[in-house]
C-alpha cells in the first residue's frame, strides 16, 4: 500500500520542534505524494495544590509564563509548517491539541492509528519524547519513523534492513515496502553471535521475496564480536552511509512501563540516523 497519509507529531514544551524538522517531514511527504498532517500541543502546567506556598513563591506565575511558552511555541510551530508545506504546494493541515504532558502520548497514538505513517522527533528532551515514540510504536498498529533532532534532511537512497527472521523485522519489511522501492541501494544485515535465530528460512529466500517486487538488496552477515547490539548498528550504519534504518521493534508493556528490547531500545534513547520502526 502507498502512504498517502502522514502525521508530523510536534513539541512546543519545555522545547520547540526546530524548523529543520518540519522541512524533512514536509520532504517526505512530497516524495510519497502523500497528506501531511501536523499535530502540535498547547500544554496545560497544573497548578500548585498549596495555595501559601504559590502566594509565597509567586507559582501562579511561573506556571502562567510556562503555558504562554507552550502557546507561543506551538504558534510559530504551525506559522512554519502552514509556510513550509504552502510553499511546497503539499495539501496538508494542522491539529492543535490541549492537554498535559501525561496526555501527550495517548493523543499522538490515537491520532496515528488513523494515517499511514508517524514521524516522531526525538532531541534534547529525550525522557518524554522516548515515551511518546514507544507508545506509539507499540501501540498504534502502524509504521513510526524517529527523527533525530540534530540529524540532515530525510533521505531514502541508502536503506539499511536489520533482519532476524522474526514477526516484527517481517512487519517492518511490508511496512517500508512502498519507501524501499524508491530506494537507490538496500542493505539487509543480519547480527550473528548475539542471540539464537530459529530459523530453516535463508537469506536467499528473502532476496527472492524482493525480487518480486522489482528490488534488488544485498545481503550482510555481522558479527556482534561482544559489542552491543546498539553498537553493532551504529558502526554498520555509518560503514556502509546508511541514510534509513528499517527495523522490526521489540517490547512489551508491564503496568505501562515498557520493557524494550536492546537494539529498540538503542534506536529510540539515541537514534544517530531516521530509523522506521514497525511492531
Amino acid at each position: 500500500m502507498a502512504i498517502k497519509d502522514v502525521l508530523l507529531q510536534l513539541n512546543s514544551y519545555p522545547t520547540a520542534t526546530p524548523d529543520a524538522v518540519i522541512e524533512q517531514a514536509v520532504d517526505f511527504a512530497a516524495t510519497c505524494g502523500a497528506h501531511l498532517t501536523a499535530l502540535a500541543f498547547k500544554i496545560e502546567i497544573p497548578s500548585a495544590g498549596n495555595p501559601l506556598a504559590s502566594s509565597l513563591l509567586n507559582l501562579s506565575g511561573m506556571v502562567a509564563a510556562e503555558r504562554q511558552k507552550s502557546v507561543a511555541n506551538t504558534e510559530k510551530l504551525i506559522a512554519a509548517f502552514e509556510a513550509a508545506a504552502t510553499k511546497r504546494g503539499l495539501p496538508h493541515e494542522h491539529i492543535v491539541e490541549t492537554c498535559t504532558t501525561s496526555e501527550v502520548a495517548g493523543i499522538v497514538t490515537e491520532h496515528a492509528r488513523l494515517h499511514d505513517i508517524t514521524l516522531i522527533p526525538i532531541g534534547a528532551e529525550l525522557g518524554l519524547q522516548q515515551y511518546i515514540a514507544e507508545n506509539v510504536v507499540f501501540g498504534s498498529g502502524r509504521p513510526t519513523i524517529i527523527l533525530p533532532e540534530s540529524h540532515g534532511a530525510l533521505s531514502a537512497d541508502v536503506i539499511g534492513v536489520a533482519w532476524d527472521f522474526s514477526r516484527p523485522a517481517a512487519r517492518a519489511i511490508a511496512d517500508a515496502m512502498p519507501i524501499l522501492q524508491r530506494a537507490k541501494s538496500i542493505r539487509v544485515m543480519t547480527v550473528t553471535q548475539e542471540k539464537t535465530i530459529e530459523t530453516k528460512r535463508s537469506g536467499v529466500e528473502l532476496s527472492q521475496h524482493f525480487a518480486r517486487h522489482g528490488i534488488e538488496i544485498i545481503l550482510d552477515e555481522e558479527q556482534a564480536g561482544g559489542r552491543s547490539i546498539g553498537q553493532v548498528f551504529d558502526e554498520y550504519v555509518a560503514r556502509h552511509r546508511i541514510d534509513l534504518l528499517v527495523m522490526g521493534a521489540y517490547g512489551h508493556s508491564r503496568l505501562r512501563n515498557f520493557i524494550l528490547g536492546g537494539a529498540t531500545k538503542s534506536v529510540i534513547s539515541h537514534p544517530k540516523l531516521p530509523v522506521l520502526l514497525s511492531h
